[in-house]
Formats: structure tokens, sequence, C-alpha cells
């Protein structure tokens, strides 16, 4: 039987957005939901409710427009791949999201946030060329579940640490 390709979703992003924070492909959860980091286990929306206020206690459409608000994009580096399941680690055949086309719309991101390991091997490997000159890229502690070394705590504090949010991007 063939593993299918999977694919991920459109950004969640406003012109205007200036901190960008990119995962590789969602999860096997987030696919059957359509929505980013669905899985119940996942950390991103209690790191987001934390920082922004966007936690999983609202309803998605309420998370995004927090987000957006508080200019931050969300996005995957991957467009499609092969994944039987959904740890990072089974990805291949990685087609990356259209960076450039992104960056040349999105002019004010100054920060990116890479969610975990494989979402910076392939921002390396797919998207660095694309990005802007200016912006600051970090590689974050994933909020995958299959990523339990770090405390909820020490994530978020890693993740508040890295994230301009309520201050100036020159900071």
């Amino acid at each position: 039987m063939d593993t299918p390709i999977v694919r991920s979703f459109a950004p969640i992003a406003s012109p205007d957005a200036r901190i960008l924070i990119l995962g590789s492909m969602p999860g096997d959860a987030s696919l059957k939901a359509k929505q980013y980091y669905a899985h119940p286990h996942n950390a991103f929306w209690r790191i987001m409710g934390e920082l922004v206020g966007a936690g999983p206690d609202k309803p998605y459409g309420e998370r995004t427009r927090i987000l957006q608000a508080n200019g931050i994009a969300v996005w995957d580096v991957l467009r499609s791949c092969i994944r039987p399941g959904s740890l990072d680690s089974d990805i291949r055949d990685e087609v990356p999201n259209d960076f450039a086309t992104f960056f040349a719309t999105h002019p004010h991101i100054a920060h990116i946030g890479l969610n975990g390991g494989k979402a910076a091997a392939s921002f390396k490997k797919h998207a660095a060329r694309h990005c802007p000159e200016h912006a600051i890229v970090t590689t974050l502690p994933s909020t995958s579940p299959a990523h339990a070394a770090r405390s909820f705590a020490e994530k978020c504090a890693l993740w508040r640490a890295a994230l301009p949010l309520g201050r100036d991007v020159s900071d």
C-alpha cells in the first residue's frame, strides 16, 4: 500500500505580520481537524495562551484572530510530503511552501520561530535563501507531544524569550 501525500494548510497571516512561526507539517490530528496544532497534547496553543491569550479554551477561529492581532503568522515549511503517521522523522519527499511569495507579500516579518528541529532543518534546506536579510531566525523547542524532554514551563519560557511579543521588533 502506498503512503499518501500529506499537504499543509494555507498560512494564518495578516499582511502586517511581523513574527512567523513555522512547523514542519501538520500531524494526523491537525490534518483531520483542518487546524494547526490540533493534537490535544501539543503545547502550541497552551504556549500561545500564556503569551498572547490565544489558549486552547477559545474556539479555533478566535485563537487565529488573536495571533493575527498580535502580528503572529503561522505556517509550515513544507507544502507536501510523504509521511505515514505524525512523526517528523518519517517525513520524506519534501516539497517546500512558496517562501519567496510569502516574504514578498509579508514584508514586515522580522522574526521567524522554527517549531522544532525538523522545521529548522527543512527551513535551512528549502527556504532560508528567501528569508529577509533583517529577519532573526530562532529554533524553538518543539511543541509536539513527541518531544517531552523539556517541561511546559521551560518551553514556554524559551518561546517567550525568543519572540518579541508586545515589544518593538527591534528589541
